[in-house]
């Protein structure tokens, strides 16, 4: 679903049963066509009876309140048009009972709405919910706003739920830097259709080929990986009847939208760098730097390690392994309980990986990591395509002194004089 910009609450100022033509001056004797009209049928009606007559007045009923619905206020021309229609006034549209988004414009008539309406094939007839609307006094009731409807209601239950019960989006709030399971977690913990939190994940960590197809940013993904590092934060309101593949477009167009300005993707492939790597640096750093100042030095540093064939040597690397690991030993519903990111409180070095995982244990595997641990901002992003290099340096540690910056060393021997200094 797109997110629904939510129309300005409020009831119609007025919506207007005609057909909103042009009254600029009108002619004394177009003013009164409608009601010569209407006198005609009454002496025909008078006339006809219950004879043969009565099928073609009704027809010529119906033309009339056609042209002129407020023909339709006149009980005898409303009786005469509702024989007409017949059933059509209870017939839905249709049989799929999926919910559909419907938005009524503020300042929008009844004959718009009903339009709209049939455009989105909510009802069968245009004509019928006017009817309806007049007849029933309900034509300038409909409120502007964004509701819930499905083919299978029938134009009275439409109009009814016109008249209120508008849809409430849910907020949906995600911060930067998190990881898809973190995601997945957090739709548990929302008002949202049952499923809709595994079906996110399930698509976001095995991406389809249409999702592919879709967002042409996506062939930078190598085959067989998650849309990790690609799901764009913000906040944004979804319908209550969200899907998890909603959801998962809507985040992927976010990350389009915050990268789109500054083509992220051209800027790699100028520098000579393969964008997934660049996303995988992105999101360490991500995770890693405190300041704004320090984001293209911390980058700098993996890209070193990289460059000399180091082990990558990230403590936030191993940590999403961990919990990778943990979150497969727990039910599904269990996750909105874990708590992501926290010390393990044993030697990172020495934990020990499965295979498919083995690429994030940092501290053993050499050279570039697995894939991105989280999805990175731009500005972390744009520090891994241009990176501080120059100084050489090979490692940081986390100042313990409030200021969220980190001291950088090029040597071993420098690295443990600034742990002994900074750290506890």
């Amino acid at each position: 679903m797109a997110r629904p910009t939510g129309p300005r609450p409020g009831t119609l100022s007025r919506l207007d049963v005609t057909d909103q033509r042009s009254h600029q001056g009108p002619r004394r004797s177009a003013r009164l066509a409608p009601w010569v009209a209407l006198l005609a049928l009454a002496a025909l009606i008078v006339v006809g009876g219950l004879t043969v007559l009565r099928p073609v007045i009704g027809e010529w009923a119906l033309g009339l309140a056609k042209s002129n619905p407020q023909a339709l206020t006149v009980p005898f021309v409303a009786d005469l048009v509702g024989q007409q229609l017949g059933e059509r006034v209870s017939a839905p549209a249709g049989t799929d009972g999926s919910p559909v988004a419907f938005e009524v414009k503020t300042g929008a008539n009844a004959a718009q709405v009903a339009g709209a309406l049939h455009d989105a094939g909510l009802i069968a007839d245009a004509f019928v919910f006017q009817y309806l609307a007049v007849t029933s006094g309900q034509a300038t009731s409909i409120e502007a706003g964004v509701y819930e409807l499905r083919k299978t209601m029938s134009p009275k239950e439409v109009l009814k739920s016109l008249q209120s019960a508008q849809v409430v989006p849910v907020k949906v709030g995600l911060r930067e830097g998190l990881r898809i399971e973190q995601i997945a977690a957090y739709l548990q913990t929302l008002p949202l259709p049952p499923g809709t939190a595994r079906e996110f994940y399930d698509l976001a960590h095995a991406p389809t080929a249409a999702l592919r197809t879709d967002f042409d940013f996506l062939a930078t993904l190598p085959e067989g990986r998650s849309l990790e590092g690609f799901l764009g934060a913000g906040t944004f309101d979804v319908y209550p009847w969200a899907s998890g593949e909603d959801i998962v477009r809507l985040l992927l167009g976010q990350w389009r939208r915050l990268i789109e300005a500054a083509d992220p993707i051209a800027a790699a492939d100028k520098a000579g760098l393969d964008f997934y790597d660049v996303l995988t640096v992105a999101s360490v750093v991500e995770r890693e730097a405190g300041v704004d100042a320090d984001r293209a030095r911390i980058a700098g540093v993996f890209w070193n390690r990289v460059r000399v064939k180091m082990a990558f040597q990230s403590d936030v690397v191993v940590i999403y392994g961990w919990d990778t690991i943990e979150l497969s030993k727990l039910d599904f519903s269990a996750w909105k309980k874990y708590f992501f990111w926290a010390t393990i409180g044993q030697p990172l070095a020495d934990l020990v990986f499965p295979d498919e995982l083995a690429g994030y244990q940092s501290y053993q595997h050499v050279g570039m990591i697995a894939g991105p641990i989280v999805t990175p901002t731009l500005k972390s992003i744009e520090a891994a395509i241009a990176p501080d290099i120059k100084d050489g340096y090979l490692f940081f540690v986390l100042k313990n002194d409030g200021s969220r910056t980190v001291a950088f060393a090029k040597t071993f021997a420098e690295h443990q004089r600034n742990v002994r200094k900074y750290l506890p």
